[in-house]
């Protein structure tokens, strides 16, 4: 009976722990948000949005606002429309802009927004249009060794 007993204890332990690593595992990857506040949704539509996935952070000054909900790209304008569900609490002015960010250097990507200084704030159904695309390594690096190719070759002196 003791055994059993001790057995019964041992197995509600891993359980809960393995209960724990999980809800961990997705907090730490963005696929679980436990988040009840009333949010409302705006788009914007980027040239490239880079590695930027769904749930992922929309920050103002530090502070997560909001999430990113949908991602679809537009086949008429040819851009990749981001859907985002801000928190009613947060308001922002229409004029404000969005940048597809980078946490750390090789960190998640996210969307900062910087509110703007329009009288009318934004409602649900609203355009940003204002937004500013992901910096592309690979692009940069290949922007930098295209200016040195250009470059003329610097004259050997005779000595």
């Amino acid at each position: 009976m003791q055994r059993s007993k001790n057995d019964l204890w041992v197995g509600l332990f891993v359980l809960l722990g393995a209960v724990a690593i999980l809800f961990l595992a997705l907090q730490s990857a963005n696929l679980l948000s436990l988040n009840f506040q009333k949010t409302y949704a705006v788009t914007a539509k980027f040239d490239n949005i880079g590695g930027l996935k769904p749930k992922a952070a929309v920050k103002s000054a530090g502070v997560v606002v909001g999430r990113v909900e949908d991602i679809a790209f537009d086949d008429k304008s040819f851009q990749a429309r981001v859907t985002l569900a801000l928190e009613n609490r947060y308001v922002f002015p229409k004029d404000s802009s969005l940048k597809i960010l980078t946490s750390g250097l090789l960190g998640d990507q996210y969307l900062g927004i910087e509110a703007g200084a329009d009288d009318q704030n934004l409602v649900a159904g609203d355009v940003i249009s204002s937004t500013q695309s992901a910096v592309v390594l690979e692009n940069l690096i290949s922007q930098f060794l295209y200016s040195k190719a250009a470059e003329p070759a610097a004259p050997e002196s005779d000595k």
